[in-house]
C-alpha cells in the first residue's frame, strides 16, 4: 500500500507556472506507475498525465500536451507536474494517483487504486 500527498497548489495569473509535487510513502514507490489528474466544479475527474514506474513511458491528455511535463524521482519517491502556461481552464484541484505496475496507459482514474487528498490550482484571468 502506498499514501500520496500532493503539495504546490495555488493561485497564480494565466501565463504563470507551478510545479506540483506528490511524495509517496512506503520503500517500493518505484513499482509504482503514477499519474496525474484534476477535478474542476462541477465536472468529472479527468486525466492529466501519467508516468510508468521506470519513467520510460509518459503520456498527456491533449489539453496539456506540450505546456506540462511529469516527471519522478524514485530515489526521493516523489512525481512532479511542472504546468508552465497556465489557462483560467486548469483550474482545478489537482490529484496524484498511484497504481502497481501494469498494462496499458493508465489514462482513466478506475486504473489506479491509490490517491492522494488534492491540491487546489487557480489560475486567474
Amino acid at each position: 500500500q502506498v499514501q500520496l500527498v500532493e503539495s504546490g497548489g495555488r493561485l497564480v495569473q494565466a501565463g504563470g507556472s507551478l510545479r506540483l509535487s506528490c511524495a509517496a510513502s512506503g520503500r517500493t514507490f518505484s513499482t509504482y506507475d503514477m499519474g496525474w489528474f484534476r477535478q474542476a466544479p462541477g465536472k468529472e475527474r479527468e486525466f492529466v498525465a501519467a508516468i510508468r514506474w521506470s519513467g520510460g513511458s509518459i503520456y498527456y491528455a491533449d489539453s496539456v500536451k506540450g505546456r506540462f511535463t511529469v516527471s519522478r524521482d524514485n530515489a526521493k519517491n516523489t512525481v512532479y507536474l511542472q504546468m508552465n502556461s497556465l489557462k483560467p481552464e486548469d483550474t482545478a484541484v489537482y490529484y496524484c494517483a498511484a497504481r502497481a505496475i501494469g498494462r496499458g496507459r493508465a489514462v482513466s482514474p478506475n486504473d489506479y487504486a491509490y490517491w492522494g487528498q488534492g491540491t487546489q490550482v487557480t489560475v486567474s484571468s
